[in-house]
């Protein structure tokens, strides 16, 4: 099965300091390119993100970005500041007696006062975190891959269905073949019966002459290659492991066989169909690159 190279993926994992959210954006690359961006205090973790990563996408330019929504609540504990709360007691004790009042003040009101009770935050170690973050990686990576697998899916009836159009047009190229012969043959007869007037021809040369453009014009060879490269495409079609490259490669040779057939043919209809041909597999060419 075919996969894009295009792709977007996100993915998400909550843990008691806080949460993960992982995005991925890939597009076509001859190689494997990948970066991250990471919150400053994870970047001992990049080269597990990477290396993650690259296990799972085998090829494309990918971009990975990181973001860490801190959870503040569970991060912090309250802390009593003595100093603060005596200051108060002691304040309030002056008023209570400058005023009459009850002397005792109840601690809960104290500990109500701006400043008695602070929040301190909890120290987290982030290299604890990874399996979480990793998980948020695999997530989005997965989201990324249905992506990727429905436009390769795209990508294939697309493709299967242009080799089949330039599979017809290279049969009726070795149907021309044979007439293009017996039409140069009575074409040069024609013209030497003119040419020689009434003069009785060599018939043995002629034939040679023939012999000479039907091996110079001879394609069997080219289409024989090609129809084994249009064979190693559909099995490559069907594979489940990363053929991009290898499908660049066979619309190389695909290419170099078709143009070996133009410049060996002079034949008008050849020659067209070479044309609609070329036009055909640069369309190919195009969508192969978008292929893992």
């Amino acid at each position: 099965m075919l996969k894009s190279m295009t792709g977007y993926g996100k993915g998400e994992v909550s843990t008691p300091h806080g949460s993960f959210i992982v995005e991925i954006r890939s597009v076509n690359h001859r190689y494997g390119e990948i970066s991250v961006r990471l919150p400053r205090s994870f970047y001992p973790l990049e080269n597990d993100v990477k290396r993650l990563a690259s296990e799972l996408l085998k090829r494309g330019k990918i971009d990975i970005s990181v973001q860490w929504d801190e959870a503040t609540a569970a991060n912090a504990v309250p802390q009593l500041d003595m100093a603060v709360a005596r200051c108060y007691y002691e304040a309030y004790s002056r008023l209570a007696k400058e005023l009459n009042l009850p002397q005792d003040a109840a601690p809960a009101y104290i500990m109500s006062l701006k400043g008695v009770m602070k929040e301190m935050a909890v120290s987290v170690d982030e290299t604890e975190l990874q399996p979480q973050l990793l998980a948020a990686v695999h997530s989005a990576v997965a989201a990324l891959e249905v992506m990727r697998k429905r436009e390769g899916e795209a990508l294939a009836d697309d493709l299967k269905a242009r080799r089949k159009q330039i599979a017809e047009w290279s049969a009726l190229i070795g149907e021309r073949m044979p007439q293009m012969v017996t039409e140069y043959r009575q074409k040069l007869k024609a013209r030497l019966d003119q040419l020689l007037d009434g003069v009785e021809m060599d018939e043995s040369r002629l034939s040679q002459e023939v012999a000479l453009l039907a091996d110079r014009s001879d394609i069997t060879e080219e289409l024989v290659r090609l129809a084994s490269h249009f064979n190693q495409f559909d099995e490559a079609l069907c594979s489940t492991e990363p053929v991009g490259r290898k499908l660049d490669f066979l619309m190389q040779e695909m290419n170099r066989e078709v143009n070996t057939i133009g410049s060996k043919s002079n034949d008008a209809g050849i020659t067209n169909l070479v044309i609609q041909i070329k036009a055909e597999m640069e369309k190919m060419r195009e969508q192969v690159q978008n292929v893992e």
